[in-house]
C-alpha cells in the first residue's frame, strides 16, 4: 500500500481571490470555507480522495520569499495551448520570467499572487 497526495496546500493574501482564480482555471467549485477564512477547492460533488487534487488555499502574512520551490502544471482539456493561453491570460494570470530560454513548448505563468505554474502543450481528457 502506498500514500496519494489528495490536498495541495497554498499560503496565500488572499484566499477568496485565488479560489475564484483556480476554481475558473481548473472548473473547480468551494468545497469548504473556514471560520480563518482559509478555502478548499476541489471538484464538484466529490469526497475526498476521489476525483483528483484538492487545493487549500491557507491565509497567511508571510511574504513570500523568492521562487516557489513546487509549481502546477497544467493541460487544457477542449482547447488547443494558444487558446488556453488566452482563456488563462483573460482569467487574470500574467506571463512569468523564470529564466526560460524561449524554446520550450510550455508557458511560464503566474496566479493574481504570483505564484508560478506552466501550461503545458497537451491536450488531456477532461
Amino acid at each position: 500500500m502506498a500514500c496519494r497526495i489528495t490536498e495541495l496546500v497554498l499560503d496565500c493574501r488572499d484566499p477568496e481571490t485565488l479560489a475564484d482564480f483556480w476554481c475558473r482555471v481548473l472548473g473547480y467549485v468551494v468545497l469548504e470555507r473556514e471560520e480563518n477564512g482559509d478555502l478548499e477547492i476541489g471538484p464538484a460533488g466529490t469526497e475526498l480522495g476521489e476525483g483528483g487534487l484538492r487545493l487549500v488555499l491557507s491565509r497567511s502574512d508571510e511574504p513570500r520569499r523568492g521562487k516557489l520551490p513546487l509549481h502546477l502544471d497544467v493541460n487544457a482539456t477542449d482547447r488547443d495551448q494558444d487558446e488556453e493561453l488566452q482563456r488563462l491570460l483573460d482569467l487574470g494570470a500574467r506571463t512569468a520570467d523564470i529564466g526560460q530560454t524561449g524554446e520550450e513548448t510550455w508557458h511560464v505563468l503566474a496566479d493574481p499572487e504570483g505564484n508560478e505554474f506552466c501550461l503545458l502543450r497537451r491536450r488531456v481528457a477532461p
